[in-house]
Formats: structure tokens, C-alpha cells, sequence
């Protein structure tokens, strides 16, 4: 059942009437890695023991901005992709799903990102990643579309790029230019051990930008690895270690059970719905996608609790519906599928 507070606006808060598309004034631009993902075609098997493989497409900040687009927004994707048959296999589905794809690069030396996601019983995931180095980590500064991340609403992004140079460096200067420009910063550290030389510098390399974000979204994995171990349910903790002086808005997902949320003015706990669980693969990220579809038409969102309590529950509802489905970007919901969810829940 839906929280109780939350009221029946959600269409005219993050819907579009009609399904037409938001205005580009709207537009969240996502920054990072896109990839493809090889899942097990059957679940609860090592990599080893799996007896095949379904290639997705995959990679954080692109799921957030097919999200985003899916949802009837306006999103681009900025980032680099080997110039090989799974490169622009993934520009094209950008393209399909009408993202702006303008900012994408595609390298000739490199190969496009590559990982093998396996799914336990539960449809938790395991990565083995194969860059070395791939694409996505090459990305200069030179090649970067200023103009497209100048008209960003919301300048969305992860912690993978900030793993290797020459992409952090790129990937700091796009923040520089997003924040001159008066976007919203957004920031999901997503952390991926296995991808990191050390747990020290993940902490490290995700902290390092950590106080520039207007908006962070985090899980209690995360709240548990960036603060020690400390109890992830501890609201002291979380403001104490995680919320900085310039944080709009920081959300902690909590899998099934919804997501908690921390301004400076209030906090709280938004329940989500019940599913059957097939593959957590791009959940987050949907949550993401959901909440910056919201935050771009509405960028004052944070400041009014019911209205914010709202468009988190359109998140969760996100998520939830991506949990049904296999792989990232294609078990990603569409605008009407939400509505009829939301609608189902409302009767």
C-alpha cells in the first residue's frame, strides 16, 4: 500500500500529460560510463557455472538517462565508447530511446566496457568487469560538449570516472562547467569495489567531490563502507558523517523498503511497493532516473515536504517496477507503465 501522506498529484508532478515530452529547459545531462552487461540466463549460478549469457546494455549514468527519457523527460549522455560494434550498438540505443547521444565520443584504440553481472538466488549481482582500459576510461577534456553541459538542469553522474585519469580530470572539469552554468549537481557514487585499486581509495575518490553535490543519493551498503561501518539506520550518523553545509538534498535507498531523506529543513521515510524481485540489475538507477525526471521540472522540490515526499514515491515505484524485469536499461518502465502502477495503487 502506498504511504499514507502521499497525495494523488503525482501525474502533475512527474508525468506528463499526454506523454508528450518535457522542454529541454528540463534537460538532465548524465556524465560517466556506459557498457555492456552479460547476465546468466538462468539465476543463482556462479559466472562458471552459468550455461549462457544475455548481452544489455548497461552502465549507471546511461540507465539514469534512459530513465529519465522513458519517463517523458529531456536527457543527454556524455561519455566514451570504443569505435567497435558494441559502441555503437549503444549509441543507437541511446538514439532509440531519445537520448541525446551528441555528447558520446568513440575511441579507436579501446574497446567498449564490458561486465559480467551474476544473479544470486535472491537476484543480488556480482561484477567481474573487463577494462584494461577500456573506452569510457580515455575520455578527455578536449573532447568534451561544454555547450550540451551548459544547458543541463540537473548534471548528473557516479564515482566510476573518478577511478582513472585521464576521465577524472574530464570528469571534474564537466562538473566545473556544470556548476558556472547553474546546474544541479547530482551525485550517485555507485560504489564498485573491484574497480578500485584499494577500499581506502574509494573512499577516497568518492569523498573527493562529495561536497560539491547539491543532491546525493546513496544506500545503506554506502552509508556502512564511506563511514566505517557505522550503523546505516542511524539518522545522526548520516547527518553527522555524509550531510555537507551545501547538500540540498541527500536520499538513502533502502531496497524494498522505500528510501529515507534528509534536507536541511526535514527528514523522513517513503515506502515503496511490493513486488516480485527477478533481477535488482538497474534499480537504483531508476530511482535516480525517477527522482531527476521530478527535480527538473520542479528544481525547488526539496524545499516543500509533501511535494518532495511525493516525487520519491514516484521513484520507489520506478525501482520497483525495474525488479520485474531482466537486464538495466531494458526492464526500465515506461511513463504509462508508472501511471498504471500508480494508478492501481491509488484504487
Amino acid at each position: 500500500m502506498a504511504d499514507e501522506s502521499i497525495s494523488g498529484n503525482l501525474k502533475d508532478l512527474c508525468l506528463n500529460r499526454n506523454g508528450v515530452a518535457s522542454n529541454n529547459s528540463h534537460l538532465v545531462v548524465c556524465f560517466g560510463e556506459m557498457l555492456i552487461d552479460f547476465i546468466p540466463t538462468v539465476g543463482g549460478v556462479s559466472l562458471a557455472e552459468a550455461p549462457a549469457f544475455e548481452k544489455a546494455p548497461g552502465g549507471a549514468p546511461a540507465n539514469v538517462a534512459v530513465c529519465v527519457s522513458k519517463l517523458g523527460g529531456s536527457s543527454a549522455f556524455i561519455g566514451k565508447v570504443g569505435d567497435d560494434e558494441f559502441g555503437r550498438m549503444l549509441a543507437d540505443i541511446l538514439k532509440q530511446h531519445n537520448v541525446d547521444n551528441s555528447g558520446m565520443r568513440f575511441d579507436h584504440d579501446a574497446r567498449t566496457a564490458l561486465a559480467f553481472v551474476t544473479l544470486t538466488a535472491e537476484g543480488e549481482r556480482e561484477f567481474v568487469f573487463f577494462r584494461n582500459p577500456s573506452a569510457d576510461m580515455l575520455l578527455q577534456e578536449s573532447e568534451l560538449d561544454v555547450n550540451l553541459i551548459k544547458k543541463a538542469t540537473i548534471f548528473h553522474y557516479g564515482s566510476i570516472s573518478l577511478i582513472d585519469e585521464p576521465c577524472r580530470s574530464t570528469h571534474l572539469a564537466a562538473m566545473d562547467i556544470a556548476k558556472r552554468s547553474g546546474s544541479i549537481l547530482s551525485y550517485d557514487p555507485n560504489l564498485r569495489l573491484p574497480l578500485w585499486p584499494s577500499e581506502d581509495a574509494a573512499r577516497s575518490g568518492i569523498m573527493s567531490v562529495w561536497n560539491l553535490a547539491d543532491i546525493i543519493k546513496i544506500s545503506e551498503d554506502e552509508i556502512s563502507f564511506l563511514t566505517g561501518a557505522d550503523d546505516p539506520n542511524d539518522d545522526e550518523v548520516v547527518l553527522k558523517r555524509l550531510f555537507h553545509p551545501n547538500l540540498k538534498l541527500l536520499l538513502v535507498t533502502e531496497g524494498s523498503a522505500g528510501c529515507r531523506y534528509y534536507t536541511k529543513e526535514f527528514k523522513g521515510r517513503v515506502s515503496s511497493i511490493k513486488v516480485k524481485a527477478v533481477d535488482t540489475t538497474g534499480a537504483g538507477d531508476a530511482f535516480t532516473g525517477g527522482i531527476l525526471k521530478c527535480l527538473a521540472s520542479d528544481t525547488d522540490l526539496y524545499q516543500d515536504e509533501k511535494r518532495l515526499r511525493e516525487a520519491i514515491f514516484f521513484a520507489n515505484v520506478c525501482a520497483a517496477l525495474t525488479v520485474t524485469g531482466r537486464g538495466g536499461i531494458p526492464s526500465l518502465p515506461t511513463q504509462d507503465a508508472v501511471q498504471r502502477t500508480l494508478t492501481e495503487v491509488a484504487t
